[in-house]
């Protein structure tokens, strides 16, 4: 799959390196590329960095958004012409602090950020991943074949939901799968699956 990731730090990065020696085609992006070379050469695989709007003009396959959660209104708006029916896994959280009003309405409102996300991204396939687990645990825990540590995951539709099943599976994490998106709320920061890096099991009784 060609895979754009919008948004290139820890979550970002340490996904496009995995996926890159998975096999997939990794296109790195942010609002300043030429700072993603040591990215590019470290990822096993093919990969390249290039600038959002050159990411969403390329057709991936795939979008992981990995950027701040403030991002998404403009995003949405800038690059509609762009992802429609594309899958696009959202990995991102709203965190007041950091984001602002936006985020704090989001979270006292009645839907849940992967809502608001599929909301604004209305004409793609929305799925939520990789916004629970920690920058550290996504580097150093994946490519297991026992043990594996898992992904919690939700999904819009068939197709996100395969998808995203697969993505998570090709770089030797396990795959749980939630519900739809209305059901991501126990994914939120400060909700119970938030930063756990635990097994399928294990997990599965949190839920």
């Amino acid at each position: 799959m060609k895979i754009g990731v919008i948004g290139s730090g820890n979550i970002g990065g340490n996904l496009g390196k995995h996926w890159a020696k998975a096999g997939h085609e990794v296109l790195f992006s942010s609002r300043h590329p030429e700072e993603l070379n040591d990215l590019v050469r470290d990822s096993e695989g093919n990969a390249k960095a290039i600038s959002i709007e050159k990411a969403f003009e390329a057709k991936a396959d795939v979008y992981l958004l990995a950027m701040p959660f403030m991002a998404v209104d403009r995003l949405s708006e800038l690059y509609a012409g762009e992802y429609g029916n594309k899958v696009i896994i959202d990995a991102t959280n709203p965190y007041p602090s950091r984001d602002g009003n936006m985020a704090q309405e989001v979270r006292d409102s009645n839907s849940n950020a992967s809502e608001y996300t599929a909301m604004k991204f209305n004409t793609a396939k929305t799925a939520k991943a990789f916004n629970t687990i920690k920058a550290e645990d996504l580097k150093t825990k994946a490519w297991r074949t026992v043990d594996k540590i898992a992904i919690p995951f939700a999904a819009q539709d068939e197709d996100s939901r395969n998808v995203t099943k697969q993505l998570i599976e090709d770089i030797g994490f396990d795959a749980v799968y939630v519900g739809d998106l209305t059901k991501t709320k126990i994914m939120d920061p400060e909700e119970k699956l938030y930063g756990q890096a635990v097994n399928r099991q294990a997990l599965e009784s949190m839920m």
